[in-house]
């Protein structure tokens, strides 16, 4: 368990204290930490107060912020990350870059079977089209890094319902291994109102081949968030919502295979597990349900 911390978010090159009241609830604002592929490290920084540290992990700017006498470095680790040896490059302003190290322990996620329509696995030509079309635009989206902070770490659950235990998982659509899941699958009705995780601007909307009819929320600093397979889109680019705003409905839109939702939680640029944001869930996880996506 961490400490009560006095917490000082890092916005562009200076320090702006966090109300007295999100102060003494600092762990409450972190998310958990868990070194391993597609986990979150917390890692020290000394330095002063005044100046907050540039840091990057494989070339990426990470979130810092500060922690009490120094600053913490809150560090997504890519779902594809070799296990073992790793280390983040700060920069503080000297001609000298240092380096801290860090070591990625391997978790085994598990394999799912699903069967989806053909050609959302043998894709056609214009849909393969399509499809490369719109992931630099999803990975431009995802990789949003803003100059505010977020409020908060810790976010609160998008709809109610079963989560599954999908992050990390290894898909098999029609027997044909595809990339592990990205995020966590949450069964829901169709039309379930989906909320703001937290408070944020509208990065992107769109319908999109595999995701659907999705909405991306930019919370600052690297960390976005991303709600997929909606049946309805509730808010437009641009547009700031506050945490726990309706922000569209429950769909099966995209490569689903039944009503639920996909919900992605990026941090510096790569989709990590959403479980180490949010609160315990209220019912029991799964393995799988029958959504897919």
């Amino acid at each position: 368990m961490r400490p009560a911390l006095a917490l000082t978010w890092a916005i562009a090159a200076h320090a702006v204290a966090v109300p007295a009241v999100l102060a003494q609830q600092t762990p409450e604002l972190l998310p958990h930490e868990e070194r391993v592929p597609g986990g979150v490290a917390l890692l020290q920084i000394e330095g002063p107060a005044e100046h907050a540290p540039q840091v990057t992990f494989d070339g990426r700017r990470v979130l810092v912020l500060r922690d009490g006498d120094h600053w913490l470095a809150v560090v997504g680790i890519p779902l594809a990350q070799t296990v073992g040896h790793a280390a983040i490059r700060i920069d503080q302003g000297t001609p000298q870059e240092r380096t801290i190290e860090f070591e990625i322990a391997d978790k085994q996620y598990t394999v799912q079977h699903l069967t989806v329509a053909p050609r959302q696995v043998d894709l056609s030509p214009t849909d393969l089209a399509r499809v490369n079309r719109e992931q630099p635009r999803l990975h431009e989206d995802y990789g949003t890094f803003s100059a505010h902070a977020p409020a908060t770490l810790r976010l609160v659950a998008p709809v109610p319902g079963i989560r599954s235990s999908s992050y990390g998982m290894r898909r098999v659509f029609n027997n044909e291994p595809r990339n592990p899941h990205s995020g966590m699958d949450i069964a829901a009705a169709l039309g379930t109102p989906i909320r703001a995780a937290a408070g944020g601007r509208v990065i992107d909307t769109g319908n999109f081949f595999f995701n659907g009819n999705t909405v991306l929320l930019d919370h600052g600093r690297g960390l976005v968030t991303m709600y997929c397979h909606l049946s309805a889109i509730d808010v437009k680019r641009g547009q700031y919502v506050q945490a726990g705003a309706v922000i569209g409905k429950v769909g099966s839109t995209g490569r689903a295979t039944g009503p639920h939702l996909h919900f992605g939680v990026a941090l510096n640029g790569t989709f990590v597990d959403p479980a180490l944001f949010l609160p315990p869930p209220s019912l029991p996880s799964t393995e799988s349900h029958d959504g897919a996506g």
